[in-house]
């Protein structure tokens, strides 16, 4: 029981560093950092070494122990959920259908069988659905009745299906934008049927998507995924209208890639906790789990624009730096060249220019560095998932290796 506590302890200390190391300036972060070190090496030379030895000694074995039962049991988060999700595209298939023949067909293209993708986002929430399914304490907020009325499960399935639809609307959307030809393998609908039509179809997915939203009857909710989609609109702009110093600024990036990309699974991973009336706690915790899943799966994803192939992206690479768009692994080769700032401003419209950058990125540790920080962002989503508050029902714990299986997935993914 002590050990237990002891565990619980940690990892709500080290979701608290964490957010502090993120929060911090660098410079706050390496001074932190030397102080820890210092401190580390008085205090054990003088004062606990002895303890720490042997109390570390007996949780390693537990560990070991604890560790060696949960490899046994390889959770698959995709097929953990398999019959739900099937169940959930096809009633995705059915919401998105319009009256007119061409803006059906526009607007269910990437809901078709076989390219749906993979179905990312509605995989998170169910299983966060699933991992928060514990007794709530009589003291936590009760929501109104009318947001009780319902299936819990279906209006949290509801929520997988919002957030869904608001993705691909998204993706039909910065297609356009960007003038991208292939995606998921196929030719985008921009080039396929047309500008105009695409914007149309993403349009009337957001308009599916409130009228589900609607459905909810929970203000706070409707809140959230209607901010999800301010931030959508407010990254996309940033994306387009940066200055110099902008475009050359991680902090600036972060928060960019935070609209874009993490907004949408942070405030849906919330969203799934408020419904089941969860105290604001463990609301945030769900928050904290997608929003750093998010932003590590962003950071992948721009290493992958440079390290992977057209045929594994499904879209092609090199697409962000060729139309101008500076990620993490140019930011940090920035860092050790320098003259990289000369070509960023110059910008990349000339093929030489992007050699050139290429060439420096390749000498640098952009991508390594790229990767750790990804790695960094996934350790927190995992402390987060850790900290959730203890269940020893099995279907619990379950979805909650598989989400946090779901980190090491997507920090190894290749495609």
């Amino acid at each position: 029981m002590v050990f237990s506590r002891a565990l619980s302890q940690v990892s709500r200390n080290r979701l608290s560093s964490c957010r502090w190391f993120f929060s911090s300036s660098p410079h706050q972060q390496l001074h932190h950092s030397n102080h820890i070190l210092t401190s580390q090496k008085v205090l054990g030379s003088r004062v606990i070494h002895s303890w720490v030895s042997n109390a570390l000694s007996g949780i390693g074995q537990q560990i070991h122990h604890q560790s060696t039962a949960v490899a046994e049991e390889q959770v698959d988060p995709f097929s953990l959920v398999a019959d739900e999700l099937s169940l959930l595209t096809n009633r995705l298939r059915s919401m998105v259908v319009a009256e007119v023949p061409k803006l059906a067909s526009a607007a269910e293209y990437f809901f078709k069988m076989g390219v749906e993708g993979k179905r990312f986002r509605p995989t998170v929430l169910l299983l966060m659905a699933t991992a928060l399914n514990v007794q709530i304490p009589r003291s936590a907020p009760q929501v109104d009745d009318d947001s009780l009325s319902g299936d819990l499960r279906t209006r949290q399935q509801c929520i997988a299906e919002i957030t869904e639809m608001i993705h691909v609307a998204s993706l039909l959307h910065d297609d356009v934008l960007d003038d991208a030809e292939t995606r998921r393998g196929i030719g985008s609908l921009n080039f396929v049927m047309g500008n105009k039509l695409a914007v149309l179809a993403g349009d009337f997915l957001l308009s599916r998507a409130c009228v589900a939203l609607a459905s909810l009857k929970h203000t706070e909710v409707a809140s959230l995924l209607a901010t999800v989609v301010e931030h959508l609109v407010t990254g996309e702009t940033m994306q387009m209208t940066t200055s110099s110093d902008e475009r050359c600024s991680m902090d600036y990036y972060m928060q960019k890639t935070y609209y874009k990309t993490a907004s949408l699974i942070s405030n849906s991973c919330k969203a799934i906790a408020l419904l089941a009336g969860h105290t604001a706690e463990v609301s945030v915790l769900a928050f904290d789990y997608g929003k750093n899943l998010g932003l590590a799966f962003q950071l992948i994803d721009d290493v992958l624009d440079f390290t992977g192939t057209s045929a594994t992206l499904g879209k092609g690479s090199l697409s962000d730096i060729r139309h101008g768009i500076v990620t993490a692994p140019i930011l940090y080769a920035m860092e050790e060249f320098p003259q990289l700032r000369t070509l960023v401003d110059r910008g990349f419209d000339d093929p030489v220019n992007v050699e050139i950058a290429l060439d420096y990125l390749g000498r640098s540790r952009g991508i390594q560095k790229t990767r750790e920080l990804a790695r960094k962002h996934a350790s927190i989503a995992s402390v987060a998932i850790d900290s959730l508050p203890e269940s020893s029902d099995e279907e619990v714990q379950r979805s909650r290796r598989a989400l946090v299986e779901l980190t090491h997935r997507v920090i190894t993914r290749t495609k």
